[in-house]
């Protein structure tokens, strides 16, 4: 799985630090995505899809091959 965010969607709302900590992390001075690791372990991968799908923004993408 690679993930990547586009920063330019984002809106902030932070669905993505709350589903997946360990992936995913939010600018202190806007709340915008950061991204910690966009080639998560594989345990991680369910969390990492939801908080692809629940994002309001559509700002963060998955692809499943390496």
């Amino acid at each position: 799985m690679k993930v990547a965010v586009d920063e330019e969607k984002c809106c902030g709302s932070g669905q993505c630090v709350l589903l997946a900590p360990e992936v995913f992390d939010q600018r202190d001075e806007d709340g915008l995505v950061i991204l910690l690791d966009e080639q998560p372990s594989e345990n991680l991968h369910g969390s990492v899809r939801e908080a692809a799908d629940v994002c309001p923004a559509a700002a963060i993408e998955v692809s499943e091959g390496a």
